[in-house]
């Protein structure tokens, strides 16, 4: 069997590994190609454009970077025609996604969807056309299933969320490539992926340090960005280091973190880390979002829990001054310390009930 494969996000690349992880197991002759990132292209994957070259976050950034854009689509369908997959499988990432959907439709092909964009949030008005374009819809979050058939009469698969089994392999010890003071409990900043949140974040996080001198900052760093791009940021701090590839790793060591909204507010809490949800984008960008988002929350922990689990800074109110605040709640305050871990536990339970995910999916698919 070949398959087409297109995940745009470092979150959509980690699962998309595990995925073909798995259908390498079911099926040793499969082809892949598509678009993703480094774990993807170890997993197998004959990766044709890297995700990096991909993320544009925002309204603004998005028009500003339509040109691109639109190459990035021309391209990708005729590489897809080229290939001549007996199927194309799309993780998550809808703006670009949904389109290659609808094309690929036109065309006879066989779409399966693995990670539902989240139209339970915003844009619900795309879920008519995913409907008529989509053959196999595959969702992680338990709520989907209910929402998909009770609004709209589509019987879509809920196959688990694919990062309980990933973070629960990760050694209590697993090391890490930079030696951390012995004497210093560690604080992780997980400032994103995208260039442009990065830089939205990360310096307003940095300042932070200032007021734990006791503490170790470490930023991990995004797989799609370079070194030297860190540099100027990071260089001013003393107690801060970073580290690349290793985030897992981090989050076993931390105390605490500070991270963009985002895939990585699940993943920390599953790690049962206590954290403060950070999100700041584009004026304009958030002045659009906000008028369209229907959900109460931004973070998937609160989300999934549908309750205020873990605090979010949004927009005007990030800022140093209330990372400072909210930090200092976590790391002093014994009641909140247990009710959090709670909280996490409930989760934990709540999303390992679906069995392993990227399995599940891979005998969807191969099914299909």
């Amino acid at each position: 069997m070949k398959y087409y494969i297109i995940a745009g996000e470092a979150s959509g690349d980690l699962h998309g590994s595990n995925l073909v992880k798995e259908l390498k197991q079911l099926d040793p002759g499969i082809q892949l190609r598509g678009w993703g990132g480094d774990l993807m292209q170890e997993a197998g994957v004959d990766i044709v454009k890297h995700y990096r070259d991909l993320a544009f976050m925002g309204f603004v950034e998005v028009i500003a970077n339509l040109p691109t854009i639109l190459r990035n689509l021309s391209f990708c369908k005729k590489d897809i025609a080229a290939f001549r997959p007996d199927a194309l499988i799309l993780i998550d990432y809808p703006g670009f996604n949904l389109r290659i959907a609808e094309w690929a439709k036109q065309q006879g092909m066989k779409v399966i969807y693995y990670i539902s964009p989240q139209v339970w949030a915003w844009k619900e008005n795309r879920v008519k056309k995913m409907r008529q374009h989509i053959d196999k819809m595959m969702v992680i979050l338990p709520f989907e299933k209910d929402y998909f058939k009770n609004k709209w009469n589509w019987e879509v698969e809920y196959v688990g969320h694919p990062l309980v089994r990933v973070i629960d392999a990760v050694p209590a010890n697993a090391p890490l490539s930079v030696q951390l003071p012995s004497n210093r409990p560690v604080i992780a900043l997980l400032p994103g992926s995208r260039k442009q949140e990065i830089l939205k974040k990360l310096p307003l996080m940095l300042e932070v340090s200032k007021a734990f001198p006791g503490y170790q900052f470490v930023v991990a760093k995004a797989p799609g960005q370079e070194d030297a791009f860190y540099e100027s940021l990071l260089s001013p701090y003393t107690n801060v280091s970073s580290v690349r590839n290793e985030t897992y790793a981090l989050l076993r060591k931390s105390k605490a973190a500070l991270v963009t909204s985002g895939t990585a507010t699940l993943e920390t809490a599953l790690f049962k880390v206590p954290e403060v949800v950070c999100y700041k984008g584009s004026n304009i960008s958030y002045q659009i979002a906000k008028r369209l988002i229907r959900v109460k929350y931004i973070s998937l922990v609160n989300l999934i829990m549908d309750k205020l689990v873990v605090k979010e800074l949004i927009q005007q109110d990030l800022t140093t001054q209330n990372m400072i605040a909210e930090l200092t709640e976590l790391l002093t305050n014994p009641a909140k310390q247990q009710q959090l871990q709670k909280d996490y536990d409930q989760l934990h339970e709540l999303l390992a009930a679906g069995g392993n995910a990227s399995a599940n999916a891979a005998k969807e698919i191969l099914n299909s």
